[in-house]
């Protein structure tokens, strides 16, 4: 049997003042899944997360969350309701250390007393953040402060982590260790909804993922059905090659 859907978004419209982004994008993320939404700059990828994780309010449709509607949420009550959103960008605190940075992903209530538990497992996952924990944020390489805000989000002990453009910036060979970290993060359990311009990678990760093209759902299927695609192929041949 299919496992559950965790995630379930239904014909969503958004945008910004007048300018709508958004049209009637429907996708599903099923407990324990990885979902890949790929597509090139400018398809409303990071608008179609902002908008699931509370930071842009929806026009029109409906976004179900682990059973119940967040459609205008607040952010805070949906991070509490067990989703966590990695941004684009990171956020992280520069001044503060790594170790200050995680506590700090720890804050909702309901996961404060696993703080201890939570950090062993973020450096059992990043040993290299444990050799960094007293380091400060803004003096940590590219690739090892993508790491720290997986990190802070995963502290949370999110139900669902949503991840925008991790690889983002970074060198090829810290690509693949980021890509390797998300791989074993998602076996160990955490439903993770990623974006990505990294399509192949994206696509080879994931057990489904879903093509935005100007803001609408043009192709969905299993990863390996769209990485073997051949339209997929021609759209994105530089990110193939």
């Amino acid at each position: 049997m299919a496992n559950p859907p965790l995630l379930e978004v239904r014909d969503l419209c958004a945008g910004y003042g007048d300018s709508q982004v958004l049209w009637d994008v429907s996708l599903t993320v099923p407990q324990g899944s990885l979902v890949a939404i790929v597509g090139a700059n400018g398809a409303g990828k990071t608008t179609l997360l902002k908008t699931i994780s509370g930071l842009l309010r929806p026009s029109r449709g409906d976004i179900v969350f682990d059973g119940r509607s967040i459609a205008g949420m607040a952010a805070q009550q949906i991070v509490a309701a067990g989703l966590s959103h990695v941004p684009e960008g990171r956020g992280l605190f520069s001044r503060m250390t790594a170790l200050e940075n995680l506590q700090l992903g720890a804050y909702p209530a309901q996961v404060r007393g696993h703080m201890n538990e939570s950090l062993a497992r973020i450096f059992e996952l990043f040993p290299r953040l444990a050799e960094r924990r007293h380091q400060r944020a803004g003096l940590m390489s590219g690739g090892e402060q993508q790491m720290l805000a997986i990190g802070r989000a995963v502290m949370a002990r999110p139900k669902l982590l949503i991840l925008d453009e991790p690889s983002m910036g970074l060198a090829p060979l810290i690509v693949e260790e980021v890509f390797r970290f998300v791989r074993g993060l998602h076996a160990t359990g955490v439903t993770i909804l990623l974006v990505e311009q990294n399509i192949q990678s994206a696509l080879r990760l994931a057990d489904r993922a879903y093509v935005l093209k100007t803001g609408r759902v043009v192709m969905q299927g299993s990863g390996a059905e769209l990485l073997a695609n051949e339209e997929i192929r021609k759209a994105y041949i530089g990110s193939l090659g």
